[in-house]
């Protein structure tokens, strides 16, 4: 599989970023690199080959399931610039 320059504008266009000739002349290349190395992965028998989440073995830290916030919310709540209801008070971010 490989990508042609019409492919990388016409993507470049739809991800709405600007892209000049000498950019596309550089990346087309490059693009190809890649999707030949990831055809040379799709190569590799793995038949037999369990599914991994780690190179390592991993397991999971777990601790009781318990508050331990102490129940002092309006202690906490103290230390706020601005609080309201019990939570504290942001600026509105979003218009």
């Amino acid at each position: 599989m490989s990508v042609t320059n019409e492919q990388v504008r016409h993507i470049a266009k739809l991800a709405r970023i600007a892209m000049s000739d000498e950019e596309l002349e550089r990346l087309v290349p490059e693009l190809n690199n890649i999707l030949d190395w990831v055809e040379l992965l799709g190569e590799v028998n793995t038949d037999g080959i369990e599914p991994l989440t780690a190179v390592v073995p991993n397991t999971l830290r777990l601790r009781e399931d318990k508050v331990t916030d102490g129940n002092c919310r309006d202690d906490v709540l103290a230390n706020a610039p601005v609080a309201e209801h019990g939570f504290f008070a942001v600026p509105k971010v979003i218009e």
